[in-house]
């Protein structure tokens, strides 16, 4: 919107007319960046569980890597997010650095489509779509649906971003009326200077979409950056390096991989950049040729250096794509193997804090460390149960490392699903991060009832209790049903399978039928003078304990339902 007419003198604006258009221009730059953060946060609510199915399925297929990295972003509006999720992703060793190249070339795509939200702020219904605010606000107060709320936030960012539009917008207009500003302008017509420009402006703000949205604002104002013509273009060669430093940063402290995968990122856009500017160079006429006479006029001014900043990254990213192994080699030579003291200690690393700036990302890490907690206690189960029919005291040892290793994950995840919990979270995700609670409180017990299977253990060495083959063998049984009732609770608290549940509890109710049976056949070989009586203790509550796993596996299974 322009400035009051009567804060305007004739000709030449004043000084505080400059003043007032850049707090004017401040003002919409943060509802711009704040809308579009409410935008993308809601959004990517609605989008939970597809965003957490789309980095599972980035396989070894190029295409696929694109097209996750651009649907992504295009959602979270952030290509500095989504390789900062990327980096993360490699250092918890989850992604290689194949799939991480492509995802990062779709992710320079994705960022794209903020250039075209900028480019319509001269919609004549422009008035109409900030009006969303008010309607989104009010939907979010008054209606009870999560969902519904969640698009009345939706559209409110919507409404906000276009405001900030609106503001930028006439901010500029000022600048435009000034022969002193335009002077300045034109006077940076060298290419080099211009792209160090977009790079350092970037950097500093960490965000090419604010930078890029800023410079559509301008040209559509009447703006003329340098000489015309592709002077401009180098700004934005410049922020798609600038955007970088993000990815940079975040690989400080990660591990070798990690860093691998930002310089993928900073060589991808350098590269890019480089050809661009060479074409550029090569063929000064291309804007006025092109994208000018194809799309004629001031109002579509904004349109073309969108379609500008599309044409960079796609043509990149067909250039590139097929020499993604010939990137990861390079990144490879120039960050060799060493011993990676930057590693976070063991299987914390699943539980990476880049991930905690995108929620659904966060939990989904979140739950994927729970399993591994849990494969840790029924490996330590297991091993405490090796150890007793072996009647070997020095698995103790192994167990309480395994043991170690549970008590410290279950600490890392309460304290992780504490960080995610200060976000905000889809009704989903609360839910989610409740059931990781809850299981994870049940899947440390199991570990403790392996300890205590190692003292029954000790037990038996320092009593000379033995049991026959037949006592062992309905051991084993009753353990191999626990084993199967930990793969159908997997399949409920990893797969999200729900119908699982049914299975779960078929399976948990063979447990408690074989504990009875045996107690009951322990007690008859008792009264026939087949067992010592010293024996009872033991194998009573060994059962006992191993029926207590299984009741834990099926909390962990009923959490979930």
């Amino acid at each position: 919107m322009d400035l009051p007419m009567w804060l305007m003198l004739a000709g030449e604006p004043v000084a505080m007319d400059y003043v007032l258009s850049v707090v004017s221009l401040l003002a919409g730059l943060g509802a711009f960046l704040f809308g579009f953060k409410v935008l993308s946060d809601n959004i990517e609510k609605l989008a939970t569980n597809r965003l957490r199915g789309w980095f599972d399925k980035t396989g070894k297929s190029r295409l696929a890597g694109v097209g996750i990295g651009t649907a992504v972003t295009a959602i979270i509006q952030s290509s500095s997010a989504t390789t900062v999720m990327v980096v993360g992703f490699v250092n918890a060793g989850i992604m290689s650095l194949f799939q991480a190249t492509t995802v990062i070339m779709g992710a320079n795509i994705g960022t794209t489509i903020t250039a075209y939200i900028a480019s319509m702020a001269e919609i004549p219904l422009i008035e109409f779509v900030t009006a969303l605010t008010c309607v989104g606000i009010f939907m979010n107060m008054l209606c009870k649906s999560e969902k519904t709320k969640t698009i009345g936030l939706m559209l409110t960012g919507l409404g906000l971003v276009f405001l900030g539009l609106e503001y930028m917008s006439g901010a500029m207009s000022t600048y435009r009326d000034s022969t002193a500003f335009k002077s300045f302008l034109t006077t940076v017509d060298n290419p080099f200077v211009l792209l160090l420009i977009g790079v350092i402006f970037t950097a500093i703000v960490q965000s090419s979409s604010a930078v890029t949205s800023l410079i559509v604002v301008m040209v559509m104002q009447g703006l003329v950056i340098g000489n015309g013509g592709n002077d401009v273009l180098f700004l934005i060669l410049g922020s798609n390096i600038g955007t970088c430093i993000t990815a940079i940063l975040s690989s400080i402290g990660a591990n070798t991989n990690a860093k691998r995968a930002s310089l993928i990122h900073l060589m991808f856009n350098v590269f890019g950049a480089v050809i661009f500017t060479v074409f550029l160079l090569c063929w000064p006429g291309f804007m006025d040729s092109t994208l000018n006479a194809w799309f004629p006029g001031q109002a579509a001014a904004g349109l073309r250096i969108a379609l500008f900043h599309t044409f960079f990254n796609v043509v990149c990213t067909c250039i590139f794509l097929p020499m993604t192994n010939l990137f990861v080699k390079i990144s490879c030579k120039i960050i060799s193997d060493k011993k990676d003291k930057s590693r976070p200690a063991g299987d914390a690393v699943l539980l990476d804090e880049r991930f905690i700036q995108t929620p659904a990302v966060a939990v989904n890490q979140a739950n994927k460390a729970a399993t591994r907690m849990a494969e840790l206690a029924m490996q330590s189960l297991k091993t405490a149960f090796d150890g007793f029919v072996a009647g070997d005291e020095t698995k103790k040892e192994q167990v309480d490392e395994l043991n170690a290793r549970v008590s410290d994950m279950e600490k890392r995840i309460v304290a992780y699903l504490i960080k995610i919990s200060a976000s905000d979270l889809s009704l989903n995700d609360e839910r989610l991060i409740s059931s990781i609670h809850h299981a994870t409180s049940d899947i440390i017990r199991i570990s403790e009832l392996a300890d205590n299977i190692t003292k029954y253990t000790r037990n038996c060495k320092r009593d000379g209790i033995e049991f026959s083959q037949g006592v062992i063998r309905s051991l084993q049984d009753m353990y191999a049903k626990i084993e199967d009732l930990y793969g159908k609770t997997l399949d409920v608290f990893d797969k999200k399978d729900i119908t699982a549940i049914k299975a779960v509890d078929a399976v948990e109710d063979t447990v408690d039928a074989a504990r009875k049976e045996m107690i009951k056949d322990h007690i008859r070989r008792l009264n026939e003078g087949k067992c010592k009586p010293a024996s009872s203790s033991v194998f009573i509550n060994l059962v006992g304990n191993l029926e207590r796993a299984a009741d834990h596996l099926t909390y962990v299974a009923h959490a979930f339902d």
